[in-house]
Parts: structure tokens; sequence; C-alpha cells
């Protein structure tokens, strides 16, 4: 079974995330390469998920292949021969990038995750709750958790280095980088949204939301960037499951969050560092949600190697 819990290559390393390592080839290009970490509660976990990394690598590709709105983007290569015949230095290193590694434009980001809602849930469902409104705007009354909304809402929120992510609204967003800029994140991030919850229904996906990130290029350009439509960055639901007026099951790392939560409720574990270490069983729980949405979406199955 192939298992990475982090990569080390002889490349200046930029900067290593919770999820991947994001190393320098040059001046125009980075290489992202995703380990198996999984993080919660803003705790990075002593165990990697199998096959995590791959799963957020190969999905990123095929949308970045697959969906119009995509373009343009930021992805070079995702093939590891490719990387490798791009990047001088890496022949030696192909294993560590088989299946997780992609090759970049560099960018400068955007400074704000746009983020788009297609359901009631997560953190929209908390504000709605409290007080009828999505960042600060007035939704329909009456609505229940994880209730379709009439049409999607673009959402977007700050990026937090640590903590949570606060949502804003669209103001904040063009008095940050400027009208014209944040009508078109919004306009994009709404059309790749639209793209991909099409395709995702026909294959019995449910995509109550999502975010986005962009990225802009010295000449001007602005470019789709990170991961894209994974399992770390929306909500999968099954549609044949879906059951309005409630929390719905996903395909992303819940058995870990219940795990850990089941711990606090219990009181044994209070919330802090270091995270307790994860059965096995709830391990292979959360591999196989991530496999299972890259088979269905994308028709890619994950061999243990």
């Amino acid at each position: 079974m192939s298992v990475s819990a982090g990569s080390a290559l002889p490349l200046p390393l930029e900067r290593r995330g919770k999820v991947r390592e994001v190393y320098r080839v040059d001046e125009r290009r980075l290489l992202l390469v995703a380990s198996d970490r999984i993080s919660a509660f803003d705790f990075v976990l002593d165990q990697p998920v199998p096959h995590k990394g791959a799963v957020l690598t190969q999905l990123s590709a095929f949308w970045f292949a697959r969906l119009r709105a995509a373009a343009p983007h930021h992805a070079l290569a995702s093939d590891a021969d490719a990387i490798v015949a791009a990047v001088p230095g890496l022949a030696a290193h192909r294993e560590a990038l088989v299946g997780r590694a992609m090759l970049v434009h560099r960018t400068t980001p955007v400074p704000f995750e746009c983020v788009v809602r297609g359901y009631v849930a997560g953190s929209a469902w908390k504000e709605y709750r409290q007080s009828g409104t999505l960042a600060g705007e007035p939704l329909p009354a009456g609505l229940r958790e994880s209730d379709r909304l009439p049409a999607p809402i673009f959402s977007p929120a700050t990026k937090a280095d640590v903590g949570h992510d606060e949502n804003v609204t669209f103001r904040h967003v063009e008095a940050g980088v400027g009208p014209a800029l944040a009508a078109q994140l919004r306009e994009r991030s709404l059309a790749l949204y639209a793209e991909a919850r099409a395709f995702a229904a026909e294959r019995g996906i449910l995509i109550a939301d999502t975010k986005f990130e962009f990225g802009t290029t010295p000449d001007g350009r602005v470019l789709l960037i990170d991961e894209v439509l994974t399992p770390d960055s929306s909500r999968f639901w099954p549609s044949d499951g879906y059951r309005p007026g409630g929390p719905q099951p996903s395909f992303d790392k819940q058995p870990v969050r219940d795990y850990l939560e089941g711990l606090r409720r219990a009181g044994t574990w209070n919330g802090e560092a270091p995270a307790p270490p994860l059965p096995p069983e709830v391990v292979a729980a959360t591999t196989g949600r991530y496999r299972d949405i890259l088979h269905r979406l994308a028709g890619i199955t994950l061999e243990d190697r």
C-alpha cells in the first residue's frame, strides 16, 4: 500500500502545508507534492491516510482537463515522467512523484477563498440558523439544514493561516481586490460550480459546496490554482441518500472528525495538541471514502502497491 507522510526532493522548499509540500522549480514554476497527511480540528494527525494525496492530485488534474470553465489554470503536468523530463534532477525521485505531484505556473494568490454554495450546510447553516443570512446577505426564510438553495451563491471567505476562514461579503472582496477582479472571481467560480455540479449529478453525486482559489501572473492573467473539487475542498454527497433536514453522509474525512468529536464528548480528549491516534478502522473508512469519490467522478481506481 502506497503511503506518503511527506516528500524530500532536491529542490528549494518554499513551504510545507498541512497536506502538501511546495517546491521552487524556477522563477516561473512550482512543484506541488501532496502527502497522505490529514488534518482535523486544525491539527495534523500522526497517522497518514493511504492514497489521500493521490486522490487530491489526480482528481484536481481530472477537473483541470475536464472542465471548460477551468481554463486558464496553473496546471502544466501531473504525469511523473513528464515532470521528470521537465525538471532536472528528479529522475531518482520519480516514485515519490507518481500520482501525487503537479508542475504548475507560479502565481500570486488572490487573498480570498472563492466559495460557492448550492446547499445550506456547514458554516452556512450555522450562520443561517443564527441570523437568516449567509456572509451577511439574507437568505429565504424556512430553509432546513442541507436544503438546496434556489440558486448557487458565491460566498467568499478570508484565508486564515491558522484557525478557520471567515465568511465575508462580496463588497469586502471588491474593497480588497477591486470591483473588476471581484466580478471575475465570482463569475468564474459560479461557472465552474455549475459545470461540475451537472457532471457530478450524472454520476450520483451532489456537490453541496466547494471552494476555488485563483492567482494572478505577472502579465495579468487570472489562473485557477491549488486543488480543485476534491474531498478536502468540497462537500460531496451521494444523491441516492439525500435527505434534507439534517447533515448528510459525505465522501471526505468525516470518519476522522466523528471519532475525534466522540472522544471530546466523552471527555477522553480535551481538544488540544497532540491529537490522539486514529484506530485502523477509522483510517480505513476514511481512505475508502477518498478512493470511492475518485472512482465515481473520474473513473480512476487506485490500486494498492
